[in-house]
């Protein structure tokens, strides 16, 4: 049977009281099944409390890393773009 993957993320928006109450949304409405799986991916400050307050709801959490900053690889000096491809 094949099965979906549903995710979503909020970057880095969101509050406490805001994850809180989009948590309790996401735990009231989620009902398993065999087909569908359910992610979010939390802002990395919120991560663990977001995991834990998700243990045993049947939503797995995921961790981002993406980023619209142009970066420095390993202080070489090259350019690389959020994806990791020279500029």
């Amino acid at each position: 049977m094949r099965r979906f993957l549903v995710a979503g993320n909020w970057k880095m928006n969101g509050s406490r009281a805001a994850n809180a109450a989009l948590l309790d949304e996401l735990r009231s409405g989620f009902r398993a099944s065999d087909g569908v799986e359910l992610l979010v991916c939390p802002p990395f400050p919120y991560l663990a409390e977001v995991t834990e307050a998700l243990a045993g709801s049947g939503i797995a959490t995921g961790a981002q890393n993406v980023s619209a900053r142009v970066r420095r690889i390993h202080g070489r000096g090259r350019r690389h773009d959020a994806e990791g491809h020279r500029l």
